[in-house]
């Protein structure tokens, strides 16, 4: 007998009221906002790129991190899941974007972004092979290769901080976030484990500014409100030694997100309702089309 789910309120082909969506689209931006930020600052600083470039940056994610999701929910042609099916950024792009901003610079990656999401729409296209070659296993694997890849990254950036500072300060803040976010994820009731990003972020920059490595006055004086300096935008490049080199890390990498975006896909639709179906594997298209309008956008912006 299929289990029923009748805790859900409303699904997807029901109409909310208005305050009750409000509500649920702040939650859902203030939970994704940090790791959408998070990430793509992660990637600029070990590339050394200026603060125009990051803001820049951080705006252009934020503004297609919801126009994708905004994609997924409402359904435009084969495009979109038609549940909510939240966007953002991807770990496990932070390597190799790394590598294209060291080795090419901004016009590099936007150029590589942009190619390498054409084959997202060809994978959508051939889903049901893609599904017998790239399998969960597969998948998972890139993706604990890829983290390997970036820890020496993230490792070699604890040693960049303000001088005249302890030495223990960087390695204990990261370590106390790291904590925080891993109990905040297993051990915090359900409700709260969604905000263990948000949480460990907060806590971290409490533990920098104790030992003097945090910069209240750039927060007070950056705007609340505005559009970053267009002068940020890298434009495009044509393909050099670098582009050619990169591009099949970065195709890989698109497929990997695209087989996350294939279980998400057919997760969504299975606790969106109260009596769980077979997947629609035309939504599952229509979400790996979002995602890969969401890719493309972030290449051209």
């Amino acid at each position: 007998m299929t289990q029923s789910n009748e805790n859900i309120r409303y699904e997807p082909d029901d109409r909310s009221p208005h305050p009750v969506s409000a509500g649920l689209g702040f939650q859902i931006t203030a939970i994704t906002l940090a790791p959408v930020a998070i990430t793509v600052a992660i990637i600029a600083r070990a590339a050394d790129q200026s603060d125009t470039y990051i803001t820049w940056a951080v705006f252009a994610a934020v503004v297609v991190s919801g126009t994708a999701t905004i994609l997924q929910a409402v359904r435009v042609g084969r495009v979109g899941a038609g549940h909510v099916l939240i966007m953002g950024t991807s770990g496990a792009f932070i390597g190799v974007c790394i590598t294209a901003l060291v080795e090419g610079g901004p016009a590099t990656l936007a150029s590589l972004v942009v190619v390498s999401s054409l084959f997202q729409f060809l994978l959508s296209a051939r889903l049901s092979q893609l599904r017998r070659i790239v399998t969960p296993v597969v998948a998972g694997t890139v993706l604990m290769l890829i983290s390997a890849t970036v820890m020496p990254i993230l490792f070699g950036m604890l040693s960049d901080t303000p001088e005249n500072t302890a030495t223990a300060g960087a390695p204990l803040t990261a370590a106390v976030t790291l904590i925080v976010v891993i109990v905040a994820s297993l051990r915090a009731p359900r409700s709260m484990r969604l905000w263990a990003p948000l949480i460990g972020v907060v806590v971290g920059c409490g533990v920098s500014a104790v030992f003097g490595m945090y910069d209240f006055q750039s927060v007070l004086d950056a705007p609340w409100i505005g559009i970053p300096d267009v002068g940020g935008w890298p434009g495009f490049n044509l393909p050099t030694e670098a582009f050619w080199a990169l591009l099949p890390a970065f195709v890989v990498v698109t497929l990997v997100g695209a087989i996350e975006t294939i279980g998400d896909g057919v997760a969504i639709q299975r606790v969106s309702r109260r009596r769980p179906r077979a997947a629609d594997f035309r939504l599952v298209q229509g979400a790996l089309n979002a995602d890969g309008v969401g890719n493309l956008l972030s290449g051209i912006t």
